[in-house]
């Protein structure tokens, strides 16, 4: 049985939270959750947030058959969310874009082997 969990809109780019998601790729959930913790990162404590939330939502799903020991990371996205783009000073009477990119993140967890 598969359950998943959604944040949409982080504001951090998905470059820097792919690098992260990347670390916990294919892992139980347990294990996924402690190496999150021990990673000092911003995106680390956001995608903890998720598996934990898509675990929980595995749980209630089963109705309780489902415990977190047994579940592991099917997939785990980072995708691209909407820019807001910014307009910095510069000289001369120019100016250059500034993106505020910002971020997706899609968790599967299973506990089918």
């Amino acid at each position: 049985m598969q359950a998943r969990a959604l944040i949409r809109g982080i504001s951090m780019s998905p470059r820097k939270m792919r690098v992260i998601a990347n670390i916990v790729r294919n892992k139980k959930v347990e294990e996924a959750v402690a190496l999150l913790d021990l990673t000092p990162k911003k995106a680390a404590g956001i995608i903890s947030r998720a598996i934990k939330s898509a675990a929980a939502n595995a749980e209630d799903k089963s109705g309780g058959d489902a415990s977190v020991e047994d579940l592991r990371i099917l997939t785990i996205a980072v995708d691209g969310g909407t820019i807001a783009k910014r307009w910095m000073p510069r000289s001369m009477g120019r100016a250059n874009r500034i993106n505020h990119r910002t971020s997706h993140l899609t968790v599967v967890v299973t506990d089918e082997d």
